[in-house]
């Protein structure tokens, strides 16, 4: 466990936290009570999969905070989406070896205060891989400039994903991330 200033950071099992982490998300994220439903199905899923490394960050004894991931796999439904993208850009090899972040999410109230950094190190740390994947919103926010800050760059941008509107961006950095 790691302490933060009224925040512990610990490994947390997934499946057994995912009610509670998709509430974080889901105000975090913005996500509506049908996204929540179909994104813990899809949680419990990830929670099986092999390598999958997932922490959380408590404080109050409520969960503020969480960031789970896993080896990338290109038969993944993400990996199917985003391999376009990245071959345009001549960035397929990214697919590969690569410990891709599924999902970081810090509470609003928490956030700035270093949570989130400490939860992708801690992801991207013990993953024993060269490098580390991510999809963001295409959109100057603060997430954006966190992941700069620690080493990713764009893959690519204006990634369309099924179901959303939003764009998104994806980003790749090479491990340890900056600053670790």
């Amino acid at each position: 466990m790691e302490q933060l200033t009224g925040v512990t950071i610990g490994a947390i099992d997934l499946a057994a936290w995912a009610p509670q982490a998709l509430e974080v998300q889901a105000v975090a994220f913005g996500l509506t009570p049908e996204e929540v439903a179909v994104r813990l199905h899809i949680v419990g899923r990830h929670a099986q999969q092999p390598g999958v490394i997932a922490f959380g960050a408590m404080s109050g004894g409520r969960l503020v905070g969480f960031g789970y991931g896993m080896p990338n796999q290109r038969e993944h439904w993400w990996s199917t989406v985003i391999e376009p993208y990245l071959s345009a850009r001549g960035h397929a090899d990214w697919l590969d070896d690569v410990f891709a972040v599924t999902e970081l999410h810090v509470l609003p109230e928490f956030q700035g205060q270093g949570v989130g950094s400490r939860l992708i190190r801690l992801l991207c740390e013990g993953s024993g891989l060269e490098r580390s994947i991510l999809s963001a919103i295409d959109a100057e926010t603060p997430a954006r400039r966190l992941y700069r800050s620690l080493g990713y760059r764009d893959l690519a941008r204006a990634v369309r994903f099924p179901a959303t509107d939003r764009l998104y961006a994806v980003m790749g950095a090479r491990l340890p991330l900056r600053g670790a």
